[in-house]
């Protein structure tokens, strides 16, 4: 295809995925305040575990019993529901968004490799989905927990922004949803020649000192167990990119053989 033919189907495929969000946002929006009640939870619970009597529960922060939420200016909490509902309506959009990616790279796919659009946008979207709640449920909670009582004393209380608090949960979910779409872009680059399974064993250590890095960047704590918290999966998401990626490479050289 030409150039011009690229952007154009580049285009379409751009305003049919805004079209989409932009109804998911009107929709999200109407339910802004149930989903910020929802968004709550990081603050008020945290995750306690024991390994040795194999339990898992979310408690009540008993830290932070007193935390309130204030807005500092006149439109700050108008602007906090704008956001959660545009956050929200991207989410809602995934699927549409992997479908119309998919379609913008289906003309360079051969005929059998087609038929994975289905595959591509259930792991694609729950990909996602898994790294946000993996963040929403445990690394926020930890966060929330050493953010808002390290070295506070008596004569310190914490009041926090309304659209802060928004900013940073959001930021974080984003983040650990992209971070977790790993394997994809893994399989991705293999099936274009830009790396091999091989290369990608080689450089495993280079990979495990580039997850501790952005582990580091993108957890909002400095402690090391937060940090441990995303490069683990970061790690664990890159062996099974290695895992997946010999076999895009297998069914690649057999078509190119018939």
């Amino acid at each position: 295809m030409p150039l011009t033919e690229h952007l154009g189907e580049l285009r379409k495929r751009i305003v049919v995925s805004l079209t989409v969000i932009i109804i998911a946002f009107v929709v999200s929006f109407t339910y802004s305040e149930n989903i910020f009640r929802g968004l709550m939870f990081p603050l008020k619970y945290n995750l306690d575990f024991s390994v040795r009597n194999m339990y898992v529960q979310f408690v009540p922060q008993d830290k932070l019993p007193d935390t309130k939420l204030v807005f500092l200016g006149p439109a700050e909490a108008f602007w906090m529901n704008l956001k959660i509902a545009f956050v929200a309506g991207i989410i809602l959009s995934l699927p549409v968004i992997f479908h119309q990616l998919w379609k913008f790279i289906a003309p360079g796919l051969m005929p059998k490799e087609k038929r994975y659009v289905l595959p591509f946008i259930f792991v694609a979207t729950g990909l996602f989905l898994i790294g946000a709640s993996f963040c929403f449920l445990i690394v926020l909670p930890f966060a929330m927990s050493f953010l808002l009582t390290y070295k506070v004393g008596d004569f310190l209380m914490p009041m926090l922004s309304v659209g802060q608090y928004v900013d940073f949960c959001l930021k974080f979910i984003l983040a650990f949803g992209a971070v977790f779409e790993l394997p994809i872009v893994i399989v991705f680059l293999t099936k274009m020649g830009i790396v091999t399974p091989r290369t990608l064993a080689k450089n495993r250590k280079y990979a495990v000192l580039i997850a501790f890095v952005l582990a580091a960047l993108l957890t909002p704590t400095p402690d090391a167990f937060n940090q441990l918290l995303m490069a683990v999966p970061i790690i664990l998401l890159y062996e099974i990119g290695i895992w997946i990626s010999p076999l895009f490479v297998k069914k690649k050289t057999e078509s190119s053989e018939k």
